[in-house]
């Protein structure tokens, strides 16, 4: 694992910025996100890089909670259409997720950010069970708290057990961290003429039948009037910005907070 390193470039610069708008927020972090040029397992210096955006977010008082992903290691969905049983595909790839939060977990703590992992599958001696109150005090008390095994059932992305938590622990708004800039009308890497939303509404997401989270997320978003941002999390000090209540990336909302 990368050594601890003192706080230059980033993380110092985002000491100056704005106390953070957002009192809590959840982040929904894709497996990918810890994938170097290999295309598979986790790269430490990735790694390491995601751990000084959340080190700088936190550092402006913001309680962050992560639920991890796990497409990195194994997807449920693609094992199934291997020929694989469903539901024993969706607990491999989330077994996966619980070896990324502990990875992530050990990259926090090397810079000082005291960090609990929570699974939804209860395996004692590597994590906590998620209890809610816990979760909750944790986060009260600076922990960042890193959620995996999705909600333990399979049928379901890891994208709908991050708008579950999020709205279980009042959480001010579901951050969805990417490797794109927001939310687009088209794949930018297809389509020239793709346009970028600074806003968008969770019914024209679901209507243009927009990849931003899984329907049942987005549909979960929009019942608990949820907002959900989507950003870049690659771009150095995008996630402090943002909790900062900067504009960035693209913010999914309900009618009324259009406009």
């Amino acid at each position: 694992m990368v050594e601890a390193m003192p706080l230059t470039g980033v993380a110092a610069q985002d000491r100056q910025q704005p106390p953070a708008r957002y009192r809590r927020v959840v982040i929904k972090l894709s497996g990918e996100a810890l994938v170097g040029d290999g295309g598979y397992g986790i790269d430490p210096l990735v790694l390491d890089t995601v751990a000084l955006e959340l080190q700088a977010a936190h550092q402006l008082g913001t309680e962050i909670a992560v639920m991890m992903g796990g497409g990195n290691i194994f997807r449920g969905l693609a094992g199934a259409r291997r020929g694989m049983n469903r539901v024993t595909a969706d607990l491999m790839g989330m077994l996966g997720t619980v070896i990324n939060g502990l990875a992530l977990r050990d990259a926090l703590e090397a810079h000082g950010m005291p960090t609990r992992v929570q699974t939804a599958i209860e395996m004692h001696q590597v994590a906590e069970p998620y209890i809610r109150g816990r979760a909750i005090r944790h986060l009260e008390k600076g922990r960042v708290v890193v959620f995996c095994a999705g909600s333990g059932n399979p049928f379901f992305t890891t994208d709908t057990p991050a708008a579950l938590r999020a709205a279980e622990i009042g959480a001010d708004v579901l951050i969805k961290a990417t490797r794109v800039d927001g939310v687009y009308s088209a794949d930018p890497t297809k389509d020239a003429n793709a346009e970028r939303f600074e806003t968008i509404s969770y019914l024209d997401v679901l209507n243009r039948g927009l990849q931003v989270m899984d329907n049942t997320a987005i549909t979960l978003c929009m019942d608990n009037r949820l907002p959900l941002l989507v950003l870049d999390l690659f771009t150095p000090g995008n996630l402090a910005r943002a909790v900062s209540g900067e504009r960035v990336g693209t913010l999914v909302t309900d009618q009324d907070h259009l406009g």
